[in-house]
């Protein structure tokens, strides 16, 4: 199959990478949201990582201009989908809402469509019936998308396996490293390893062992890295650790949990509202 048209479903901090990267990628892109205040937010991260890549080199002015040509929004499902050869949805990592948008997608697009989910915690058997076309969907799982370029392929039992070629040749035109996940994992392989480590911070904050900034700054110097734990949460998004923390049973993810929540009610959400663990500003 010859992927050329790509819709984003959800045009958040990932979406909005994945929308990006395809379209400098030289894909068509349409990118859907109900929420047409998400399409501003979406444009100026756009702008902010365009800068990165020029100054970077990485890309050049003209090849960003091309890149957006290619690149449109729409409050319009069906317009989204009329033509598309894939679908990655990046929406609210709630399973109800993820049922509801692929009840309806698997009523409006086309029959050639691929359906791909970017869940970063949920099995994709939990929602593939509900296309009505389980055989063409598959977990295809994006990180950063520009600096940590891995993305996973995990089938459900029911997924055609020929998708794994056509998705694997798809992960490289976006410059992307596939991976193949076998067996089906909550939290894919990277997630999994990084909700321990998560998890681990969050626990020893909870408890009052240490301060934010002392529990990051043991983990950057130790490592050599630019981000601790609750750097990397706030540019995940509180609400995003939130929906995958409450769902897990024992004490300390639920208590963990719990102060996540005081974050998301007060809009704080981490570095795209501008706050989150840590505040956030133009420079």
């Amino acid at each position: 199959m010859d992927i050329q048209h790509v819709c984003i479903l959800g045009a958040g901090t990932l979406g909005t990478r994945i929308a990006f990267q395809s379209a400098l990628s030289g894909f068509q892109v349409k990118v859907y949201d109900i929420h047409e205040k998400s399409f501003e937010l979406s444009k100026k991260m756009i702008e902010k990582i365009a800068k990165s890549l020029v100054s970077s080199q990485i890309y050049t002015a003209e090849d960003i201009q091309l890149a957006l040509n290619r690149l449109s929004y729409t409050l319009n499902d069906q317009e989204a989908v009329n033509q598309a050869d894939i679908i990655s949805e990046s929406v609210t990592e709630d399973i109800e809402i993820k049922r509801k948008v692929w009840t309806r997608m698997g009523e409006i697009a086309p029959e050639k469509t691929i359906f791909t989910t970017n869940t970063s915690y949920l099995l994709p058997s939990s929602l593939a019936s509900f296309t009505g076309r389980p055989e063409k969907f598959c977990a295809f799982h994006f990180h950063d998308v520009f600096y940590s370029r891995v993305v996973d392929i995990m089938p459900h039992p029911g997924t055609n396996m020929e998708l794994i070629p056509i998705l694997q040749d798809f992960g490289r035109r976006l410059n992307q490293v596939p991976v193949y996940v076998r067996k089906e994992n909550h939290g894919y392989i990277f997630n999994a390893m990084l909700l321990s480590f998560l998890g681990a911070a969050g626990k020893l904050l909870v408890n009052q062992v240490a301060t934010i900034e002392d529990i990051d700054l043991s983990w950057k110097v130790n490592f050599h890295v630019p981000m601790g734990p609750f750097a990397i949460l706030d540019q995940i998004g509180l609400d995003t650790a939130w929906h995958v923390t409450h769902q897990l049973p024992d004490a300390n993810s639920q208590a963990f949990a719990a102060l996540l929540k005081t974050y998301i009610d007060t809009g704080k959400l981490g570095e795209k509202t501008g706050e989150g663990f840590y505040k956030y500003t133009s420079k």
